[in-house]
């Protein structure tokens, strides 16, 4: 089951199992429910969680003094504008989820969760990112093969037409193996007091 309730309410997240060097991203869009954000976006390094984003507030903020002391108002500009656009592009792939459920009112999710590990002894780096819509698995990257797979009728022809296109799974390639492990080590060395503690 998805954590998107906890993810919505931006509560802090915490694993069982050991210390692990990791980045996640947390994305929820929601139809169907009023006074509510329709998407929410949460960032995590080693289960802590650091920005947050809503579509009632527009903003990406810092949610750890680690953060707020490394980075200014223009890195959470940068960080903001793709929000906006996921937000949008939230709303409309749960239109389009509901048509392909048969679907019409009630309320409705579309999750999407991503990021990296790193293995500080070995270097060894893993990727993940998988969607779930209405808390079950939708779509999800198998980084070992690149390729997407769904375990749905209605997801698996999402999951072809990803793998058909490889600049996009090279820009996977790309953001998680390069791009994301960079800002996992920033972002640590922003918290190190903090986060690597044993």
């Amino acid at each position: 089951m998805w954590l998107v309730v906890l993810l919505l309410v931006g509560v802090h997240l915490a694993y069982a199992g050991k210390h692990s060097l990791t980045l996640r991203y947390f994305f929820a869009g929601v139809s169907g429910v009023i006074d509510f954000p329709e998407f929410t976006a949460v960032g995590l390094v080693d289960d802590e969680q650091f920005m947050y984003f809503d579509s009632n507030i527009k903003k990406a903020v810092p949610k750890t003094e680690w953060i707020r002391q490394n980075e200014g108002a223009d890195y959470w500009d940068r960080q903001t504008q793709p929000l906006i656009g996921s937000h949008q592009t939230f709303k409309n792939n749960i239109q389009v989820l509901k048509e392909w459920f048969n679907q019409s009112a009630g309320l409705h999710t579309l999750q999407r969760m991503y990021g990296c590990e790193f293995d500080d002894q070995t270097g060894a780096t893993n990727a993940f990112k998988q969607y779930g819509y209405d808390g079950e698995d939708f779509v999800s990257l198998d980084w070992k093969e690149l390729r997407y797979i769904s375990t749905v009728q209605q997801g698996i022809q999402t999951a072809q037409n990803w793998n058909n296109k490889r600049g996009f799974l090279e820009n996977d390639r790309n953001y998680y193996s390069t791009i994301c492990i960079e800002w996992l080590k920033k972002y640590l060395q922003y918290g190190k007091s903090r986060l690597q503690k044993t």
